[in-house]
């Protein structure tokens, strides 16, 4: 291989690299604006996640919001087990009261 060849190959990793880190920084600095336009807003969105427990590693609570109910959800090895609907908590209620 000659210093000529070899000196190319750098040349050539250097601008990759530096056209990379270009990519990151502009990504960094207007990625994120651009994500939020893509991806419309909250208020279109029925369903949320309120809130989510781990129990254990193999099984999880997670509490989602579907129009003006919410569902608590046992999900645990790989499946979705039986679910069953959350009563209003009274601490959220209170809290929107005051």
């Amino acid at each position: 291989m000659q210093f000529t060849e070899l000196l190319r190959m750098f040349f050539a990793l250097a601008v990759t690299l530096g056209l990379l880190g270009l990519l990151v920084v502009v990504m960094r600095r207007f990625g994120p604006e651009t994500l939020k336009r893509l991806q419309g807003t909250r208020k279109d969105r029925r369903m949320a996640v309120v809130e989510s427990l781990v129990l254990d590693p193999a099984r999880r609570l997670v509490l989602v919001k579907i129009d003006a109910g919410e569902r608590l959800i046992l999900l645990g090895e790989g499946q979705i087990l039986p679910a069953a609907v959350a009563a209003p908590s009274r601490r959220r209620s209170a809290q929107t009261d005051a």
